[in-house]
């Protein structure tokens, strides 16, 4: 038994240069460089245009760091192709974001705005005062930054207000029923 996804090659785009090197991992392309410190018991080789992930045993444990390391490896390459991005929405009356310097002004209905400064390798795009882009290339730092900006005003089940991700349904509630 082994991990099935662990056993699927990660194929290498054009224009993407990967260098393993014992345990260390590092993949270059258009985007940036990204690296990765592969878990012990798994090694990792390159075959033509693809790169195979190979456990050293058939433990619970490796096969677990096993699939484990091929979707982060995957990532990392996906990341300095194309880059993630998540897109976020700013829905209600006088909830806006305006951009700063790098970083992104809010205006969320508290009695003072919040500046977001983005981490190392993330960039804001702002195409209209309520929508942010999170750009990047690592599939983590992306998702986790977007999550902090959603977390400064989650969406309300009553009105929808906040901050949410674009492709997100919020669950409505009714209000209080009247007389």
């Amino acid at each position: 038994m082994a991990s099935h996804i662990g056993k699927l090659p990660v194929t290498i785009p054009a224009g993407v240069e990967v260098k393993i090197d014992g345990q260390s991992f590092t993949a270059k392309g258009v985007k940036g460089t990204d690296s990765y410190e592969i878990p012990e018991g798994i090694t990792a080789q390159v075959e033509g245009n693809e790169i195979i992930l190979i456990p050293a045993d058939d433990l619970r444990p490796t096969r677990a760091k096993h699939g484990l390391a091929r979707s982060i490896v995957a990532s990392m390459v996906k990341g300095v192709h194309e880059g993630y991005t998540k897109t976020l929405d700013i829905v209600g009356t006088g909830y806006r974001a305006q951009a700063k310097g790098k970083g992104i002004e809010f205006s969320l209905g508290y009695s003072h705005t919040i500046t977001v400064e983005p981490p190392e390798g993330i960039e804001f795009e702002l195409p209209n005062p309520n929508q942010v882009i999170v750009k990047g290339i690592d599939k983590q730092a992306v998702g986790q930054c977007a999550a902090n900006i959603r977390k400064l005003r989650a969406p309300e089940p009553y009105k929808g207000k906040g901050v949410k991700y674009s492709d997100e349904r919020i669950l409505r509630k009714a209000g209080k029923a009247g007389k």
